[in-house]
């Protein structure tokens, strides 16, 4: 079984609970850390924005927010059952009528180059399968002045407050999804997706090799996750 087939079933399996439970375990965080990211965006209203691996699409909202009046936000997973739960919480929002989902592979995104003001990816990037050819192709589709932003979970680096972290993260972490879910393995898989994933520092350079100007990064509460940020050239 591929990465991706892999991770393709878990997310199937999650999605009924994945955003309750990304609230109780990151202890309601995720709403700012989502509102910060599309701060960094640089969108207006008017226009367009993918989310990549949007998952039950709660990025793709805030997007839409930013966008309308007379923008468009497309979010774009590859997980059917993620994106069933997405349509309905479109259909509940009054800014739902801007988003349009598309079921894709983050790997091959299904648009033309220089398509989107903006493209952004919120906890997908570690699970991609090549994390730098996964921004190539969100650089591809955005146009030339056009940003790339992902909110992905980081490495903390403060002393005791990151020995906690990984206590919390290695075995807590786990446990709470279990009950959340009735089952072992999607949640123990968050902890083992994070020690695979390269540093802040590394992602960084990823968007200095693929020619990204003024790219930088923000870790937030202490450093559990960052906020990269790049401009296409």
């Amino acid at each position: 079984m591929t990465k991706e087939e892999y991770v393709r079933g878990i997310f199937d399996t999650i999605a009924h609970r994945y955003d309750l439970l990304n609230t109780l375990l990151s202890f309601n965080c995720d709403r700012g850390w989502r509102r910060f990211t599309v701060a960094r965006t640089g969108l207006k209203p008017g226009d367009r924005a993918l989310d990549v691996c949007c998952g039950t699409g709660m990025l793709s909202l805030e997007l839409a927010r930013a966008v309308t009046p007379g923008g468009r936000v497309v979010g774009v997973d590859f997980s059917p059952a993620m994106l069933q739960v997405a349509r309905r919480r479109l259909a509940a929002s009054p800014y739902g009528a801007a988003v349009e989902l598309v079921e894709g592979n983050a790997m091959n995104l299904p648009f033309a180059d220089n398509t989107f003001d903006c493209a952004t990816i919120a906890f997908g990037l570690r699970n991609l399968p090549d994390v730098k050819g996964g921004l190539a192709e969100m650089q591809r589709v955005v146009r030339p002045g056009g940003r790339v932003v992902s909110l992905e979970l980081a490495k903390p680096s403060r002393p005791i407050f990151k020995q906690v972290y990984y206590l919390y993260f290695d075995h807590l972490v786990p446990l709470l999804g279990r009950l959340g879910i009735g089952q072992d393995g999607p949640y123990s898989y968050l902890p083992r997706s994070l020690k695979g994933y390269p540093h802040q520092e590394e992602v960084l350079q990823y968007f200095h090799d693929l020619g990204f100007t003024g790219a930088r990064y923000y870790e937030l509460t202490g450093g559990i996750v960052a906020v990269h940020v790049g401009v296409k050239v």
